[in-house]
């Protein structure tokens, strides 16, 4: 198993918030001097999107590209089709700098205020009923369909708070509502564990279905704070939920056993999710590099 770092570990996120993340040339030095050997794209235009440029870069730094991070609003039919587009495009860019690339679907986080109020405590009532769950199935499988038909490319989905997909429930809805030859699974124990999960019993669940791991860990007193607080999701990571590795209760020995069993052999992507401008990156990058050291990897 090869050891990657994403870009949302220097707080370039998804969403539109406050605050001024790292440059890309930053980042990528960063997460090279700490001794990673891969990265993820981050969103669409932090990375040169021209193919040779975005090569350039990646091979001066002896980094490889593995995945980019693509979020579709699967609840709303009509964001289907342009979703696809998306994920195209940024599947055509891998595909040009990568090997064996993965386009990394996931809902549109943050979109819905309940989800994102209750991340981490999600009950009853509050997510997908039925016709909400048939449009979010037809719509991953549609949008795989779409990448795997125009790139070759494979996809998976990210299980991710303050979206629909969250609970370990829900995630394996999904992946029975799904093809599992079209779509993998891309299993996150940070979030695994937020929503409520043991990340190593998800595992052992979806071992067919895994072809994409990101390692974060999770702290059970922020997240205790956040419920008696009523903090939602955004404030419960810019509290730092999402401790280094190490320092929170995912038991990585034993989820890294678990992979072993399962024979996976893709790669490892560690990510600590912080809002932009938040933290110390490049220490934490170092810092997070050296306990994966210290588990033989």
């Amino acid at each position: 198993m090869r050891i990657a770092n994403a870009p949302c570990s220097w707080g370039v996120l998804e969403f539109e918030l406050e605050g001024e993340a790292a440059g890309y040339g930053r980042v990528l030095d960063e997460m090279r001097a700490a001794g990673y050997t891969g990265t993820e794209l981050g969103d669409w235009g932090f990375m040169p999107t021209e193919p040779e440029e975005l090569a350039a870069e990646l091979t001066g730094r002896e980094l490889e590209m593995l995945g980019a991070f693509v979020p579709v609003d699967f609840s709303d039919r009509e964001a289907h089709e342009p979703g696809a587009e998306r994920a195209v495009r940024t599947a055509r860019l891998l595909a040009a700098v990568a090997e064996a690339p993965v386009v990394v679907l996931a809902d549109e986080n943050g979109k819905d205020p309940v989800r994102t109020r209750h991340a981490g405590q999600i009950r009853p009532g509050q997510g997908l009923d039925e016709a909400g769950w048939r449009a979010f199935a037809e719509g991953v499988e549609v949008v795989a369909r779409a990448v795997m038909s125009a790139t070759g490319v494979r996809t998976v989905f990210h299980h991710h708070c303050a979206g629909f997909i969250e609970t370990s429930a829900e995630v394996e809805t999904l992946m029975v509502r799904t093809d599992p030859e079209l779509v993998g699974l891309c299993f996150d124990t940070g979030h695994y564990a937020f929503g409520g999960g043991d990340p190593i019993e998800g595992i052992r669940k979806h071992a067919g279905r895994i072809r994409h791991v990101h390692f974060k860990d999770h702290d059970p007193q922020i997240a205790a704070l956040a419920v008696d607080s009523g903090w939602g999701y955004f404030e419960a990571v810019r509290r730092g939920i999402f401790c280094e590795l190490g320092r929170g209760d995912v038991d990585f020995r034993g989820v890294l056993r678990e992979l072993d069993r399962i024979g996976y052999n893709g790669w490892i992507v560690v990510e600590q999710d912080v809002l932009p401008g938040m933290g110390s990156p490049a220490e934490s990058a170092a810092r997070n590099r050296t306990f994966l050291r210290e588990l033989g990897l």
